[in-house]
């Protein structure tokens, strides 16, 4: 729980004087027994009607000050909570954006989306507890005891039996509630997990009407967080009534101890009234430290898996010297990528390694087209070009620099990438394309419109460029979206263009296109496509071909389908056999 400590020297002031106020009502509450006592054994006892009246507005005017105290006191406790979660969220979501890839995949996207949203809730409702009855508690649990002991110490023996129950009890509480409220937080990121998926595939789900399969699978994680969500107040149920049995019998004792002394003429009857009204409040007290101890371990288990999130170090380190010298490469190096003897795993993963002992060069302004079957380790090998991954071994040059060598905000500034999967975002046509580049003119964005193909269709919509796209470009098809991830890329005017596979929803003729606008644009410009379609790399200056992760032939279209025999594989099976023919034709007769 360290990460909690700038949030506490941030707000620690106001915290105490919430705080502050809080004891002050406390005390009020406190000084309203003995002051009822007296009233009981002087003024009614002695038939003293000014006393009592006198005694009762001082009674009225110490409530009026505890309100008062616990308006401000709500007040601040609001207002610190509230700043306080919004910066734990905002803090929690750039620590996400700022961990690397190989840290994301630590964690299921479900559970981040959980841990930024209910744990940080968790722990915010717990800070404005502390602020409203979690210190009150406490402050009026000793208080009473003090008062109590003050008022009649030999009625004080019962509270020396019920005070050590009640924290045996509570201490119990604690301990088999942590690791129950844990299981619930990871129920919760299943049932966040499951509805993620199914939203994400809901196309896929009406085409193949899996309606009561994913509503059978969504059951079991919402039935799994039910079964611990009743498996911890189960055990938390017990808790609660065992205390107020215990402090009842406490009650029971001292009126039954009490009545005797009063028998005796040992003990006024305003002293077992505060007494009772003293047990009373250390009744309520410790069920509010109880109802503590539970947010206590529900925000400890939020809090310990927020922690988790911060604990992730940035594991990719630059030297600030070079990344100086990268953000102006010398001109025969700028969009020059060197892979040299590069070799990557996932972590975790098992086998044989995505990339393995790749070595090869894109010059610039080339146009390098990578090709191999599903799974060889083209997107892999891609990837560590803007750093999304380190290689285990070997060197990725960009520019002339090894990348490990360059902040990879710098690197990235250079490099544009269309992903295999088109993702846009909610917004306007114009601000998915202007998401490349934040300055960019409406010119240079109907320029890369263009090239694009992209300029033809979104000027068909009713609203044009500020046509609204809905959530994960729902409104638009997978060619269309494929089309302004291009364009968003172009805007950019980057010296490194990595396409990944991103015209696959895009008819052959629209492909040409796009590759012909791309030739004129990108001049000088260093473009990596990597296709599934061997028509899409046919003509690039140099072919990569790969194969389980390893670089199996390297040239041009015509240099390959002679030495590469993979190479000759695909454009076979993809184009077929040229039709050869049958030249014996020779005729026997008989």
């Amino acid at each position: 729980m360290h990460f909690l400590t700038p949030y506490v020297k941030r707000h620690g002031k106001l915290f105490g004087v919430a705080v502050s106020f809080l004891t002050l009502e406390a005390v009020c509450d406190l000084l309203q027994p003995t002051i009822m006592s007296r009233i009981i054994d002087v003024g009614v006892a002695g038939n003293d009607t000014g006393y009592v009246l006198r005694m009762g507005g001082l009674m009225l005017l110490i409530t009026a000050v505890g309100a008062i105290a616990a308006s401000i006191r709500n007040v601040m406790a609001s207002r610190v909570s509230q700043t306080f979660g919004m910066e734990l969220r905002s803090d929690l979501f750039r620590r996400i954006q700022a961990m690397t890839f190989k840290s994301i995949d630590k964690f299921e996207r479900a559970s981040l989306i959980t841990r930024l949203t209910n744990d940080v809730t968790q722990v915010q409702n717990f800070a404005n507890g502390l602020m409203r009855i979690f210190v009150k508690a406490p402050l009026l649990c000793i208080g009473s005891l003090i008062m109590a002991v003050n008022l009649n110490p030999r009625l004080s023996v019962v509270l020396a039996v019920v005070v050590p129950l009640v924290a045996l009890l509570v201490a119990l509480n604690m301990k088999v509630g942590f690791p129950r409220f844990v299981n619930v937080q990871k129920a919760l990121d299943k049932v966040n997990g499951a509805m993620r998926e199914y939203l994400a595939g809901v196309r896929v789900v009406k085409a193949f009407n899996r309606f009561d399969y994913e509503v059978a699978k969504f059951d079991s994680v919402n039935g799994e967080y039910r079964d611990r969500s009743i498996q911890v107040m189960r055990a938390m149920s017990v808790f609660n009534p065992a205390i107020m049995l215990t402090v009842n019998f406490g009650i029971v004792a001292v009126i039954w101890l009490g009545g005797l002394r009063v028998d005796a003429g040992q003990m006024q009857v305003g002293h077992i009234i505060a007494f009772i009204n003293y047990m009373t409040q250390i009744l309520f007290a410790l069920l509010m430290i109880s109802m503590v101890f539970n947010m206590f371990v529900r925000a400890r288990a939020s809090s310990s898996r927020i922690g988790d999130v911060f604990a992730q170090r940035n594991e990719m380190t630059w030297r600030e010297d070079a990344s100086a010298a990268s953000a102006a490469p010398a001109a025969r190096d700028r969009g020059r990528i060197d892979f040299e003897n590069v070799t990557f795993s996932y972590e975790g993963a098992s086998g044989a390694p995505a990339v393995k002992s790749v070595t090869f060069s894109c010059l610039p302004g080339e146009t390098v087209g990578i090709i191999g079957s599903t799974g060889s380790g083209k997107s892999s090998l891609v990837g560590l070009i803007p750093r999304f991954y380190d290689a285990n071994s070997g060197v990725v040059r960009v520019n002339g620099t090894d990348v490990t060598e360059v902040d990879p905000r710098r690197l990235r500034e250079t490099i544009a990438v269309v992903p295999q999967k088109s993702v846009l975002f909610s917004g306007t046509v114009l601000d998915n394309i202007r998401w490349g580049q934040e300055d960019a003119s409406r010119e240079d964005i109907e320029r890369a419109a263009r090239i694009a193909e992209a300029h033809e269709f979104v000027s068909a919509f009713p609203e044009g460029y500020e046509t609204v796209i809905g959530q994960r470009g729902v409104n638009l098809s997978g060619g269309q979206k494929q089309r302004l991830s291009i364009a968003r890329a172009l805007v950019r005017k980057p010296d490194i263009l990595i396409l990944d596979d991103c015209t696959s929803a895009v008819d052959t003729a629209t492909e040409s296109r796009i590759k012909e606008g791309l030739k004129t644009y990108a001049r000088g410009l260093t473009c990596l496509l990597i296709a599934q379609r061997i028509t899409s790399v046919m003509d690039a200056d140099t072919i990569v071909v790969l194969d389980r992760g390893e670089v199996v032939g390297i040239g041009k279209h015509d240099e390959l389908m002679k030495r590469c025999g993979v190479y000759r594989e695909i454009f076979q099976s993809q184009i077929g056999k040229e039709m050869q023919p049958d030249v014996s034709t020779e005729r026997t007769g008989g």
